[in-house]
């Protein structure tokens, strides 16, 4: 099958980039224009207390920037992303990087600056300025991180230095999206290509010999590149402990948490749940085991239906249908701003030729959000789809509710409207089941969620810690390191009925989150916390609906724990994780009853 050049796509089936810019010249002199008002507001250093009126002003040219910033960003970013074999695209990328880089320098000056001013002085430019509010917010996270906060010289460094720390994240992506090149697999006589994004759903079918064969082609390629994704993943691990020491953490992972205000004890809970209730996960994969009548069951088989006699196949028209159905309970509201979603080409998800690999919702203030995914038709498909449109509509209530600023939530809660769209999803089609086959199907696929989204993140998330731990204990990170401790955490997880091979060994070296700075636990907690505002949704409960569209709207206006506590869910313990496994545990052993009966 001959992959599609992103040039033979239909202006229907893609991305309009001209509701950002109108052309490339329009982004370029936007960039131009970013780097004036950077250097005007570089102009107001060693003045921030003169006034409130000049610290006000200041503040909205700041806020002007962030948001042209975050417009150029986007474009040359998307650009980039939907072909990453096209220099000219990747050009523009490159340039915008280095202009928020120079930007960044011009305006190091000024958190160091309002750290400067007292309290007092603050407490009165507030009282003698109302408008001044609207930044309350930033002035307040601003002075939160105090500690963490250098001088401004010392800021200007760090600032310069973002370009080299984006280095290993970078040639990643290019190594994995353009440059790596995987055989095609015989079956029967016919040549099956396989690549990054087609891995997984051949892993998703019944043809075991194609399984084997897919998997094992695919992972000798990423076994070939062994070293040199261990050296971009220690380069990665250099970079965030760098920053963290610079920034007087004592780990990576302190500072993570601490720049998006929770405290590590949230992850001590995950583990801590998981690490109890194993033995849930391990009773799934023994069911895996027993529907699929393997006597091995090997890493291939793990995203095998267990279900075998049952194919399902949705056109993404139809998907965008179920998808208004399932998330009903969600209310008119929510309903009339998914049909804007599809009218207004908020969704790009044809697959072509160098596409970038996996799905992503990149919400830009003033425009609407955009959703990047390769569409296949398959059920993941449909519910990655879902799981995109939560994040677009988050940022979309938030944004409505909220300036600028004050609508940019944190990243530890930024899974939790996506998830909590796929949990509504999964339950509708559980409704609409028409027989045992059909069931037992769907108990597949939200196991299958489960695994993909809690314990698999989870493990994932222990390897990137214990990777950064032995970064920090100063031992070295090298393929075979690293290759060890993934290894010795999947024999844990999934318990002793799996097969834990050598190929899968080398799978975190696929993984693009390790990149992003310890994200990866986020969408287990997430996941807790959705199944339970998706069961108080679903039941009715009193004011469920209203609290949840209260966390949709309130952006960063308070740390994430208290947030989700508008939502009716507390992170400050283990009970939403624990609840999670025990809700997972009661569908393993439903699932089992039904696969049992006559």
């Amino acid at each position: 099958m001959k992959s599609v050049k992103r040039h033979e796509l239909s202006r229907e089936e893609v991305w309009h980039f001209d509701d950002l810019y109108a052309n490339d010249e329009a982004f370029l002199k936007a960039l131009a224009e970013s780097e004036e008002k950077a250097t005007e507001i570089a102009s107001y250093e060693g003045r921030l207390g003169s006034s409130p009126e000049l610290l006000l002003k200041a503040l909205k040219e700041k806020e002007a920037l962030a948001l042209l910033s975050s417009h150029f960003l986007a474009y040359s970013m998307m650009k980039s992303d939907v072909d990453t074999k096209d220099q000219e695209a990747l050009s523009l990328n490159q340039k915008a990087m280095a202009v928020e880089v120079r930007n960044g320098e011009k305006l190091a000056f000024f958190d160091p600056e309002i750290l400067s001013l007292s309290s007092e002085y603050l407490d009165k430019a507030f009282s003698d300025c109302k408008e001044l509010e609207r930044y309350s917010v930033y002035i307040k996270d601003v002075r939160r991180l105090k500690e963490h906060t250098l001088d401004k010289n010392a800021e200007k460094l760090l600032a310069s230095a973002q370009s080299m720390a984006s280095g290993p994240y970078q040639a990643f992506s290019m190594l994995q999206n353009a440059d790596l090149q995987f055989p095609s697999v015989e079956m029967n006589g016919e040549e099956i290509p396989v690549s990054n994004a087609r891995f997984v759903p051949l892993q998703t079918g019944n043809n075991r010999p194609l399984r084997k064969a897919v998997y094992e082609a695919f992972y000798k390629v990423y076994q070939d590149h062994r070293n040199t994704f261990a050296a971009l993943f220690d380069a990665q691990l250099k970079q965030q402990y760098f920053f963290a020491k610079a920034r007087n953490y004592p780990t990576a992972f302190a500072a993570s948490v601490g720049e998006v205000d929770v405290s590590e004890k949230v992850w001590d809970h995950l583990i801590s749940a998981v690490h109890k209730k194993i033995s849930a996960f391990h009773d799934y994969v023994a069911l895996r085991k027993e529907m699929l009548g393997l006597e091995d069951l090997s890493m291939y088989d793990v995203y095998a239906p267990m279900v075998k006699d049952y194919e399902y196949h949705i056109d993404f028209e139809e998907a965008k249908e179920v998808i208004l159905k399932g998330l009903k309970p969600l209310g008119e509201d929510y309903q009339e701003l998914l049909k804007k979603a599809y009218s207004e080409y908020w969704i790009d998800a044809k697959e072509n030729d160098g596409k970038r690999v996996g799905a992503y919702c990149n919400p830009v203030f003033g425009v609407h959000p955009f959703i990047l995914m390769s569409y296949q038709g398959t059920m993941d498909d449909l519910f990655t789809l879902a799981h995109e449109l939560g994040h677009a509509m988050h940022s979309y209530y938030s944004e409505k509710e909220q300036g600028f600023l004050n609508s940019q939530y944190k990243l530890f809660v930024a899974e939790v409207a996506s998830t909590t769209n796929e949990v509504l999803l999964l339950y509708y089609l559980m409704e609409q089941a028409k027989n045992k086959e059909e069931k037992l199907y769907l108990y597949n696929h939200f196991l299958e969620s489960f695994k993909g989204t809690f314990f698999r993140q989870t493990m994932l998330s222990e390897f990137e810690r214990k990777a950064a731990s032995m970064l920090e204990a100063g031992e070295a990170i090298t393929a075979d390191s690293l290759e060890k401790v993934y290894h010795d955490l999947n024999s844990y997880y999934f318990g002793p009925d799996m097969k834990i091979d050598d190929l899968i060994s080398v799978e975190w070296s696929r993984i693009p989150h390790f990149y992003y700075n310890f994200y990866v636990y986020q969408y287990a907690t997430s996941l807790a916390v959705s199944c339970a505002i998706a069961k108080r949704i679903l039941a009715k409960e009193k004011g469920a609906l209203e609290q949840y569209k209260k966390f949709l709207s309130s952006g960063c206006t308070n740390d994430p724990v208290s947030l989700l506590q508008l939502a009716g869910v507390d992170l400050s313990t283990e009970k939403p994780m624990v609840d999670a496994i025990s809700m997972f545990h009661s569908i393993v052993q439903e699932m089992r009853d039904l696969y049992h009966k006559a």
